[in-house]
């Protein structure tokens, strides 16, 4: 077996940390047993590009109960937990390709490596995966029969290759499931995304100003934590119905070109290149604290902070100082990149199980469907939506009401009115 991680004596403490977020993942842990009986998934070649956490160990081996081959790899530099890796290769008999840190040139050596399973499926969270096998790896499409994609970035890539006719297999957008992007994004992205920033610098959010860039559900997410531990809330946004959304919902809301007078923490979550520039950092504050919450780090045009700074330096872990002329100063934190995996540990265990549940039902749905469905991207099916908010909601022992024969015939005509 194949595999490149960091350190095989850190398995243990892995096995651990796995153990501790698969017992917060009950949803999983169904399918899971399902999966061991029924072997849904027998035969098939997995390559997934995830973040390496604790959480998604749990979905590999709940893949792997299902029978079947898997091989994982980081979709992004800086999210590895290098104990998981090593207790997935140690302990499961996964190959694992993915180092905490790791430089570009060998990431991207991971990934081609995770593809030399040959996958019949592919798990994507980003879609470089899907961008690598559609530009370097063609041979490998005639025998992959779908794939999943976990993230809004990487859905907005697929369905663009799906619109320019280039997509070569069927996509299940994950991240469109309810049960994900209404939790996961929301209520994942919004405490964890605290918890890298408080991590990474160990400040006081109560009464500091907090610039939200997209109030898409990753930054709803965030603004309502921030907002909750006491920081003044503002939103930037180019969308007019989410900025009316977000002023409703009670946030200052203005461009970044006004709120970076005032902010102290920036942080951004807009799926898009180069939100905070060059004219913003002229801007800002003495001491501004800028991250990145979306998938990829594009957000802050760091190379222009680069050149524009007359030192840098790495003032405390996943905190780096750049100072400008004059002597202002500016700390970037998790190198722009995700900053809830970089200096934290992502997402909780419970909200990823509907993620990670959506994941795991999508590929035995593909399974079984693959030759019914064209290239494109289709969302999660409603059925396996539904099923996993009702499996959560047993979790967690909540009951909710059904609908009486009446109101079943009361909705369903047109004849009964007032």
């Amino acid at each position: 077996m194949k595999y490149d991680v960091k350190d095989m004596k850190l398995a243990e403490k892995g096995k651990l940390r796995i153990e501790w977020a698969g017992a917060q993942m009950p949803v999983l842990n169904l399918i899971k047993s399902r999966f061991a009986k029924e072997k849904p998934l027998k035969d098939l070649k997995i390559a997934a590009c995830l973040h390496v956490t604790t959480e998604t160990a749990n979905l590999m081996q709940t893949l792997r109960a299902g029978g079947a081959d898997v091989v994982l790899c980081a979709s992004n530099p800086l999210s590895t937990q290098d104990d998981v890796a090593s207790s997935l290769v140690k302990h499961d008999s996964i190959s694992v390709f993915a180092i905490k840190g790791e430089d570009n040139k060998t990431y991207y050596e991971h990934i081609i490596s995770a593809l030399a399973v040959k996958p019949t499926m592919t798990m994507d969270d980003g879609a470089d995966l899907v961008s690598l096998i559609h530009t370097k790896k063609k041979d490998l499409i005639s025998g992959i029969i779908g794939g999943t994609e976990e993230t809004t970035t990487g859905v907005i890539r697929l369905k663009s290759m799906a619109k320019d006719n280039v997509l070569a297999y069927p996509i299940i957008a994950v991240n469109d499931a309810q049960t994900k992007h209404f939790f996961d994004n929301r209520y994942g992205t919004g405490q964890s995304t605290i918890d890298g920033i408080i991590r990474a610098t160990n400040i006081l959010l109560a009464g500091s100003a907090m610039v939200v860039a997209g109030y898409g559900w990753c930054g709803r997410g965030v603004a309502l934590r921030a907002k909750g531990l006491g920081a003044q809330v503002i939103v930037t946004e180019i969308d007019p119905i989410k900025a009316i959304e977000a002023a409703m919902d009670g946030f200052q809301v203005m461009p970044m070109s006004a709120a970076v007078k005032s902010g102290q923490v920036f942080v951004t979550l807009t799926g898009d290149i180069n939100v905070i520039r060059k004219e913003h950092f002229l801007k800002m504050k003495d001491g501004a604290i800028i991250c990145n919450s979306g998938h990829f780090n594009v957000e802050i045009d760091i190379v222009t902070l680069q050149k524009m700074s007359e030192k840098k330096r790495l003032i405390r872990d996943f905190t780096e100082e750049y100072t400008l002329p004059g002597g202002k100063r500016i700390y970037l934190l998790g190198e722009g990149r995700l900053i809830n995996l970089a200096a934290a540990e992502g997402h909780p265990a419970s909200v990823m199980d509907m993620s990670f549940a959506n994941q795991a039902l999508s590929a035995e749905y593909l399974v079984k469907q693959a030759k019914l469905l064209e290239k494109q991207v289709y969302s999660v099916p409603k059925n396996i939506d539904e099923n996993i908010a009702a499996l959560k909601l047993r979790s967690m022992g909540v009951t909710i009401d059904k609908l009486t024969t009446e109101q079943v015939n009361y909705l369903a005509s047109w004849e009964m009115g007032t």
